[in-house]
């Protein structure tokens, strides 16, 4: 970790430049990140499927095995505008009804392959994993993960170069999906508070969620901004950071790092910078993950299992996407060795 906070502490703070540094307004006057897709879009995917059900394939299975036809040229152009253009991409209209759950999770895996190459979510080596409510509560269980709660989760990013959600199935109210350009609240935290913006480029104590490899610390030590060659990457969840503060050997947050992480949130829950998505079934939303952050207010489900909430997630390496801070080299080893050396789930536990 010295070098990258040595060169945290020389960096030059200067705006984060080009088109992922948007406003909810402009997003919500353009309207230009939602690609719907038309009947040869769905027919190339189904047969794509068909192929896949064809051969008896099972996930993982690689972007070869998905034929795409004229709709991979699309994809790839999904992929182009979240790596190097606003980062948001909503796709809309999967015939998810047509698939059936597990057609549902092929597909998915499909297009995640056009786009890049998995990682592992979870120590087990999760792949693709369901996002729905199992009861848990990040805020009192500092080991418990966001995923697997109804309720409100603050402006954060996850793991990857992207990361994708799918909605299977909607909630019976709630579950609003917010995001927020972090390079634009970066350039407002410059333009208005310079000294919170130096405060952001240090280290911050973050917990593993008892999720560190063998040997690791239980928590990881990122700066919120960091850049890298004329580009921003984004590193921000206070909950974790809070959590971290359970381990004795983590210095006490200041009154500072606290100010500035509550400003960040501020200005990313603002009408100014947010941008609310209510997803429908079939809908796919893919984030830059390095320079967009996101959350989602909480929601009522439904009583009936087999019509709760369901959505899910695939978190991407993208080939296109180039040198990032070694601070992040420490969760790719750890998403590695999730994958490499899986630990076996207990007979009782839900999947991730």
């Amino acid at each position: 970790m010295e070098a990258v906070e040595t060169r945290m502490a020389t960096l030059d703070f200067q705006p984060a430049r080009g088109p992922s540094a948007w406003t909810g307004q402009g997003m919500r006057d353009s309207r230009q990140w939602i690609y719907e897709l038309d009947d040869e879009d769905r027919a190339d995917v189904a047969s794509a499927l068909s192929h896949v059900r064809t051969r008896g394939l099972t996930i993982p299975f690689g972007k070869e095995d998905f034929p795409l036809g004229r709709f991979a040229v699309r994809m790839a152009r999904i992929l182009a505008e979240v790596e190097t253009g606003a980062g948001v991409v909503l796709m809309r209209g999967l015939a998810v009804d047509e698939y059936g759950l597990e057609g549902t999770r092929l597909v998915y895996w499909g297009l995640g392959v056009h786009m890049g190459t998995a990682l592992a979510q979870t120590p087990f080596g999760d792949l693709l994993v369901d996002v729905r409510d199992t009861g848990g509560d990040q805020y009192r269980n500092p080991t418990q993960r966001g995923f697997h709660t109804a309720r409100r989760l603050p402006f954060h990013n996850d793991q990857g170069d992207v990361v994708g959600l799918l909605c299977y199935r909607r909630s019976k109210s709630g579950g609003l999906s917010c995001i927020a350009s972090a390079a634009a609240v970066h350039n407002e935290i410059l333009r208005t508070r310079p000294d919170l913006l130096e405060v952001l480029y240090q280290p911050f104590y973050c917990d593993a969620r008892g999720e560190e490899p063998p040997g690791r610390p239980p928590y990881y030590v990122e700066p919120r901004f960091s850049m890298l060659d004329g580009r921003l990457f984004t590193q921000h969840g206070r909950t974790y950071v809070d959590s971290a503060q359970r381990f004795p050997d983590v210095p006490r947050l200041t009154a500072h790092q606290d100010e500035a992480m509550r400003y960040v949130d501020e200005l990313c829950a603002s009408d100014t910078f947010r941008l609310d998505m209510d997803f429908r079934r079939g809908d796919i939303q893919f984030l830059n993950n390095r320079v967009v952050l996101h959350s989602r207010t909480d929601f009522e489900d439904y009583e009936e299992p087999e019509l709760k909430r369901l959505l899910m997630r695939l978190w991407l390496r993208t080939p296109g996407y180039g040198a990032i801070p070694a601070y992040f080299h420490e969760r790719f080893q750890d998403m590695d060795h999730w994958l490499k050396h899986p630990l076996e789930r207990k007979p009782k536990a839900q999947a991730a």
